[in-house]
């Protein structure tokens, strides 16, 4: 494995959380090769601006885009990694409603929602496993 794919997939996890390199697919084809080592291992890692910085921007132009599916999966690694509030998420929804179009903000706040709800019963499951031990 290159130094450029090792690093990819470390910040594969520091953008989604730990362990989330390891649900890249055992075959690898270019594109799946190429989002590791030049986006995740090239651009994302870059010091320039932090990764809440950087997942901002994401989130915005994925609004534009209009795809909760993908603005779902941006919110949970942002609350993974607590770098945004189940507020400040919302607030953001509201600030984009008005840039992307209602339609693209509907679909932002359908993404958002899931993804709050899906952490929030992950955190509770996780508490009471906790709690039962």
């Amino acid at each position: 494995m290159s130094e450029t794919t090792e690093l990819g997939l470390e910040t594969m996890d520091a953008v989604y959380g730990p362990g989330f390199s390891a649900t890249m697919p055992k075959e690898s084809n270019p594109m799946l090769q190429d989002t590791i080592d030049h986006l995740f291992g090239e651009i994302w890692s870059r010091p320039g601006l932090s990764i809440r910085d950087r997942r901002l921007l994401v989130i915005g132009a994925t609004a534009a885009l209009g795809r909760a599916d993908l603005i779902e999966i941006q919110v949970r690694g942002a609350l993974t990694n607590g770098e945004l509030t189940p507020g400040e998420l919302r607030e953001a929804v509201l600030q984009l409603h008005y840039y992307v179009g209602w339609g693209n903000g509907t679909q932002v706040n359908n993404g958002v929602e899931a993804a709050i709800a899906a952490y929030e019963n992950e955190t509770t499951t996780t508490n009471h496993e906790e709690i039962d031990s």
